[in-house]
């Protein structure tokens, strides 16, 4: 592994569409995993704009990450429920569905789950 590494996401080595063109997912790798920046638009959710190209019942993927902006509301499959927005760190088990909160985008960097995240 190189010592130092930079990548930006103004220039993602991959990026992937939301249904409905609801927001989308830019990847780099960072030589030790895959970094994402998911931007959620207005009236996102993950049952209806992921859920179709995840094909499980809920988000099956393990999130940590940092919001950025806007705000987004996590449930999990137990009832579960929790509000984040810009400066949350959170982390979020397997087995949640989630929303964006507003009429502002919701923009997450996650360092975890986003490497097969929306991928069909």
């Amino acid at each position: 592994m190189p010592g130092l590494v930079r990548k930006n996401f103004d220039a993602p080595e991959e990026t992937r569409p939301f249904e409905g063109d609801t927001g989308h997912l830019q990847l780099v790798g960072s030589g030790t995993g895959v970094v994402g920046r998911a931007t959620f638009q207005p009236g996102w959710r993950w049952s209806e704009h992921v859920k179709p190209i995840a094909g499980t019942d809920s988000c099956q993927s393990a999130h940590v990450g940092y919001f950025v902006s806007g705000r987004m509301t996590v449930v999990m499959d137990d009832g579960e429920e929790m509000e984040y927005g810009p400066g949350d760190v959170a982390v979020m088990a397997p087995g949640h569905d989630a929303w964006v909160v507003g009429d502002a985008p919701c923009v997450f960097i996650d360092w975890q789950g986003f490497a097969d995240y929306a991928r069909g």
